[in-house]
């Protein structure tokens, strides 16, 4: 929005000019989520505190939890809203991938948002059923991949990390491919979002790693040296990146522990829905396993122990699935947990990102 009004008298204010920047744009709305989520960060808890919208806790996690019901949960619009806000402030609003990211994060918001509600409402953790979940956010996955191959002639070519040259065509099949991307990681996301601080720390890392592929991607220049595709104007996906950094540093703030807020589900969907959506755009969806480390160990512990609890006849292969909640059963306070796989997550970053020169 105001990149719009303001880059068009660069003609006759030259300060204008540095708008056309998208480093400098991104690091505009980095600060003004930052900003944003921290002065709506109290505002929002107490006024959580008064509607009584505080966190359910499940009987099946550690006892130690229980003590954190009633802490005001749904932060994740705190973070929606920076992001949101910063974005349409500071981005051009005319590129079709920035809407389509917009698009997903806050459809994915809403069916969090739901069952955030429906949480609230019934007690104990129970909000929408897992398979009624699943098909609100493919349907919402596929539109946004329907559109950019329908309409938008999205390529339709894979990029596999390490090997360059090699860029299998997936043609119709890019379509649910695609789904699956954003679904995976949202539902990937919200498993790793048990502890205080646990999943935000992730999310940031894979979205400065998106902030760099999208910047490089829409660059002719250096998708051409670094011999990646090149996607036409989605550099303009920084500028959505470096907010949605930021607006969730500024959520750190109040869920670091012992938290004073939490994500919930409109929080943990819709930023893994958009960070799925990323990798999408800026061909790079098979690295996201790579960045997303973290979240791949948590889902993948989750499908373990369901099948090996099946397969066993009723014996579990770690003490409690998510993995975070393992350790905690092994003796490891919250905040190690929660350190160790910040720490895990930093190197995924780095050897996802090492893959733009790796091959």
């Amino acid at each position: 929005m105001l990149y719009l009004l303001l880059f068009p008298l660069h003609g006759r204010y030259p300060g204008f000019n540095v708008l056309r920047y998208e480093t400098f744009r991104s690091v505009l709305a980095g600060l003004a989520a930052l900003a944003l989520s921290l002065a709506l960060g109290r505002i929002l808890i107490q006024r959580f505190r008064q509607a009584n919208i505080g966190q359910t806790i499940r009987d099946v996690v550690p006892q130690s939890h229980q003590k954190k019901a009633g802490t005001p949960t749904m932060g994740g619009l705190l973070i929606l809203a920076a992001t949101l806000l910063a974005t349409l402030l500071l981005a051009d609003l005319t590129d079709a991938y920035v809407w389509i990211a917009i698009f997903i994060t806050v459809t994915f918001g809403a069916i969090g948002l739901a069952d955030d509600m429906l949480k609230l409402r019934r007690g104990r953790g129970r909000g929408l059923s897992g398979p009624y979940k699943l098909i609100l956010q493919f349907a919402c996955a596929l539109i946004a991949a329907v559109v950019l191959f329908g309409w938008l002639g999205f390529d339709t070519r894979l990029t596999m990390p390490f090997a360059k040259k090699l860029r299998p065509d997936l043609g119709w099949f890019y379509i649910p491919f695609a789904a699956i991307v954003m679904v995976a990681c949202s539902n990937a996301v919200n498993l790793t979002d048990g502890l205080d601080g646990l999943a935000i720390g992730p999310v940031m890392t894979v979205a400065f790693c998106y902030w760099v592929f999208t910047y490089v991607a829409g660059n002719v220049k250096f998708a051409d040296y670094l011999q990646i595709p090149h996607v036409a104007r989605v550099g303009e996906l920084s500028i959505f990146c470096g907010a949605l950094i930021a607006s969730s540093l500024g959520f750190l703030w109040y869920n670091a522990y012992p938290a004073s807020m939490m994500m919930g589900d409109v929080g943990a969907l819709s930023l893994g829905g958009a960070l799925g959506m990323v990798a999408v755009l800026a061909k790079q969806e098979l690295v996201l396993v790579i960045a997303g480390g973290v979240f791949v160990i948590e889902a993948v512990s989750v499908i373990i122990q369901r099948y090996y609890f099946k397969l066993t006849g009723g014996k579990r292969f770690f003490r409690m699935a998510p993995i975070h909640h393992h350790f905690e059963l092994a003796g490891w306070p919250e905040t190690v947990v929660v350190v160790r796989f910040w720490i895990v997550s930093i190197v995924c970053a780095l050897v996802a990102l090492s893959t733009l020169k790796l091959r």
